[in-house]
């Protein structure tokens, strides 16, 4: 029994060997057949197209052609995590929105990701070419060797003379035409183990042309989400001047007032003097109402004592619509990315409110491949977009200081869901 079951484990061992090798081939025929067809055509597109942007015409044609090259591109990237396991980084610059042909055409030539496609097109139609057909020439070229080996050297020659040609063996007749089934079973001893590792070198080579860059790109992203992060920072700092001097501290001042002019009222006219002293307690409680409220506002003591979790608790609890929360922590997370997971919360939340006309709401909140998730669903008119100008842009960019990203989902008529993810651990 068990020499049986060993030999089954070895014929599906040997079985799924096959599949590896032959689909190994016929992906690198295809890729070969794609590279060659697809980047010439589009290599010589946009090499015409850019030519012309000085006449005008380009201007027109180049987003076009440009924005082919990068579909291109990425279905490639797709098949090298598919089928190689290969990860090809995408580090394309986002395009100004409603932006015209001539802007897009300006921002596209600008983007260094885009005259990396531009030099990835010629390599991929030569090297890249003969890289995919070698894994198919090794799977695929044996078989004409056995079949001429099989009979078909008496259609190519009359066994007098050479009439064909397979690789480095000239077929005469049936014993050259068996030196040709020799030679194709050694290419396919050498697909055996070579053909999976060649295609893998395809998109490896890809990768080396095609994914330069990415430090660059990675810099220039946090360049820019810091230069937000310190922006954001200051507008901070002077909004809580603001509601500082504008609530608080004017009713300090008003309390200090009332309260000097209780010091000369106290013997002259008692009664007014207690009207002045109760004003000024009602002022100090206005006053610590303010700096309360200013407090939470900074970072709200729930959050600070009982986590995340708690405080969107307590946030649904406040919001004017019913609110359905369902938490999954396993534990807290920095504070820092704590604070910035509740206020991005907090403004979406307002926006499903004060522009969707939402009636419900449902938060779901959980963490799990290094990733805090946070999703906010409403049943308000939809339509929400991430742009210029809208709430959901300052969500964006909080976000984004810590390696967080924005996606929304909200067609005409709703619903709209909006899911932050914020890369983090839990303690």
């Amino acid at each position: 029994m068990e020499t049986k079951s060993g030999n089954s484990g070895g014929g599906r061992d040997m079985a799924g060997r096959v599949r590896t090798v032959v689909t190994a081939g016929l992906r690198g025929l295809l890729l070969a057949v794609v590279s060659l067809a697809g980047s010439l055509t589009l290599f010589v597109s946009a090499v015409l197209s850019i030519a012309l942007v000085p006449l005008g015409v380009g201007v027109l044609t180049t987003p076009l052609v440009l924005d082919a090259v990068r579909r291109f591109a990425d279905r490639r990237r797709v098949r090298a995590a598919e089928w190689a396991g290969v990860r090809i980084p995408r580090a394309y610059r986002p395009l100004p929105e409603g932006a015209g042909p001539l802007r897009r055409t300006t921002a596209m030539l600008g983007d260094p990701a885009t005259w990396r496609d531009l030099r990835w097109l010629p390599a991929d139609m030569t090297a890249g070419f003969v890289t995919a057909l070698l894994p198919a020439v090794l799977v695929l070229y044996p078989l004409e060797g056995f079949v001429l080996a099989a009979g078909l050297w008496r259609a190519v020659t009359d066994g007098t003379h050479v009439g064909y040609w397979y690789a480095f063996v000239p077929v005469s007749g049936q014993a050259t035409a068996l030196g040709a089934a020799a030679l194709g079973a050694a290419l396919l001893v050498a697909a055996w183990y070579l053909a999976p590792l060649l295609l893998q070198g395809h998109f490896r080579l890809t990768r080396a042309v095609l994914g330069g860059g990415e430090l660059a790109e990675r810099v220039r992203v946090l360049t820019e989400t810091r230069r937000d992060a310190v922006d954001t920072s200051a507008a901070e700092l002077r909004r809580i001047e603001r509601d500082l001097h504008d609530g608080a501290q004017a009713r300090l001042i008003a309390m200090g007032m009332d309260l000097g002019t209780v010091e000369t009222l106290v013997d002259r006219d008692p009664q007014r003097a207690k009207e002045l002293l109760a004003q000024a307690r009602k002022n100090s409680a206005d006053a610590l109402a303010e700096l309360r409220d200013l407090v939470r506002g900074i970072h709200p003591p729930v959050l600070a004592e009982r986590g995340l979790g708690d405080a969107v608790r307590a946030l649904a609890l406040r919001m004017p619509v019913g609110t359905e929360v369902t938490v999954d922590l396993a534990g807290r997370a920095d504070a820092p990315v704590e604070s910035a997971a509740y206020f991005a919360l907090s403004e979406v939340l307002t926006n499903a409110v004060k522009h969707a006309d939402a009636q419900r709401v449902w938060i779901d909140l959980h963490h799990g491949d290094g990733m805090l998730r946070l999703t906010v669903t409403d049943n308000g008119k939809g339509g929400a977009a991430v742009g210029a100008g809208s709430g959901l842009a300052g969500v964006e960019r909080r976000l984004s200081t810590f390696d967080g990203v924005l996606a929304v989902s909200s067609p005409a008529g709703g619903p709209t869901m909006v899911t932050m993810e914020i890369p983090c651990a839990l303690s």
